[in-house]
């Protein structure tokens, strides 16, 4: 039944996606598709959707291809079962476990995980850059407008870390990108 594969699927993205929602979205991807809910580029446009709409993104995931696959019934099962783990955990640390944090062999594993999870986001970036500008389907040829506006986002990013100390607000980045995507397609 699908209000069981929905609890289930994204129980374990909840369960598993430590680092928070850009860690996650391999782990997304791999249960969405497994059951055939969305396919690749459905996929890639549910991950824009959901980084430029409010909350997180990992909620919003879930709650999309829950509405997706099973309507709103499909959308708070998705939700509800992304969240249901951390939340948990939160209120187990918060009762059990409130001077686990000051010890000092959990700050070594917390410290020594932060370099995995930027990898993982690295990973994802680069796999989103490369399916998005080259690799279309069966096709190898690179799409020239989406190397051009990723050449263009990038060098504003990097460009703006010069010049200010803070750099270009994401906000007003994907603004950016979003006049850029109507002017160029």
């Amino acid at each position: 039944m699908i209000y069981i594969d929905l609890f289930l699927g994204f129980l374990k993205v909840g369960l598993f996606s430590f680092g928070g929602a850009y860690a996650a979205i391999p782990l997304i991807r791999d249960v969405v598709l497994y059951y055939g809910w969305l396919d690749d580029e459905k996929l890639a446009y549910m991950i824009a959707v959901s980084e430029s709409t409010p909350g997180p993104i990992m909620v919003n995931m879930a709650t999309y291809v829950g509405s997706m696959t099973a309507g709103i019934p499909g959308a708070l099962i998705a939700t509800f079962s992304v969240v249901l783990p951390a939340f948990v955990i939160i209120v187990l640390i918060m009762i059990l476990l409130k001077g686990l944090l000051k010890n000092p062999y959990t700050q070594a594993v917390l410290r020594g995980l932060k370099p995995c999870i930027m990898g993982i986001i690295l990973s994802m970036g680069i796999s989103m850059i490369l399916h998005n500008t080259v690799i279309k389907g069966t096709n190898l040829a690179p799409d020239l407008k989406a190397v051009v506006v990723c050449s263009v986002l990038a060098a504003v990013y990097f460009g703006s870390r010069k010049i200010m100390k803070s750099g270009i607000s994401p906000i007003v980045l994907i603004c950016i990108a979003a006049v850029m995507g109507v002017v160029v397609y």
